[in-house]
């Protein structure tokens, strides 16, 4: 199958091992920071939204798919539909007593969470990155860092097409005498700022490691600080947003006249 998405990939891995906890919690991060399409009973109506239920004799659900055509094929007819992120949708079912389907019958990721799952991911993503002042005194390269962590940062930097040119990793030393590891972003745009310091710390919370911190700064490509992080960091590069394609009206082009039919 060549169409997985991450989803699917993620969900193959902790199938494959099930023992493995670090699997398991890739593919929660994975379903939070995947954009789902939820199946609704009605179309929405300003802000409120109106899932669709399914009642099983052990729980119910609403249903989510990570692409439009799944969503389509399991429903089989015209559906209305919310596009919201994984971490949305588990925030608003949370308490609710309600499961999660996803991708049932589909793709080779369906599977069905619980509502003690769902309530343990919003619970497990309540706590906000915080922010502190304070100067880097000394920059050098990364140490330490485990490498599924290096990973699951680069691929979760890789799906913020356009919020940043790159980022750098290095171990810091602050002028308050604290010392850690800094991810700096280089040209990000403002308002995309609280949006990649959330996608960071949600690698950290799912990158099953105890105490695993990561500070996030932002600086513009002619900071000094960005030339320090270029000496010495490790390089993440966030790839350029998709450029809209620009079709042609139909007889613009007096070579090739439209056809009629």
């Amino acid at each position: 199958m060549t169409d997985l998405t991450p989803l699917d990939i993620a969900h193959a891995a902790m199938e494959a091992a099930p023992e493995d906890a670090t699997a398991r919690l890739r593919f929660y991060e994975t379903l939070v920071a995947s954009e789902l399409y939820l199946l609704l009973k009605s179309e929405v109506e300003g802000d409120q939204l109106d899932p669709e239920v399914f009642d099983l004799s052990y729980h119910s659900f609403v249903l989510v798919f990570d692409r439009e055509d799944r969503l389509a094929q399991f429903a089989g007819r015209i559906v209305p539909y919310a596009a919201l992120s994984g971490r949305s949708i588990v925030t608003m079912l949370a308490g609710q007593g309600v499961g999660l389907g996803v991708n049932l019958d589909v793709a080779p990721s369906s599977i069905l969470l619980p509502p003690e799952a769902v309530d343990w991911l919003a619970e497990t993503l309540s706590d906000a990155p915080s922010e502190i002042e304070a100067k880097p005194e000394k920059l050098s390269a990364p140490k330490g860092l485990p490498e599924n962590l290096l990973i699951a940062l680069d691929a979760r930097l890789a799906t913020m097409a356009g919020l940043a040119d790159l980022a750098y990793l290095a171990r810091v030393t602050y002028d308050t005498g604290a010392q850690g590891h800094l991810l700096g972003f280089v040209g990000a745009d403002p308002q995309a700022q609280s949006a990649l310091a959330r996608a960071v710390s949600e690698v950290l919370i799912f990158s099953g490691l105890e105490a695993a911190a990561l500070d996030v700064a932002f600086f513009a490509a002619s900071d000094p600080v960005a030339a320090c992080l270029a000496h010495c960091g490790l390089r993440f590069d966030l790839p350029e947003p998709p450029r809209p394609t620009v079709r042609a009206a139909p007889g613009s082009d007096p070579d090739k006249p439209p056809l009629l039919r």
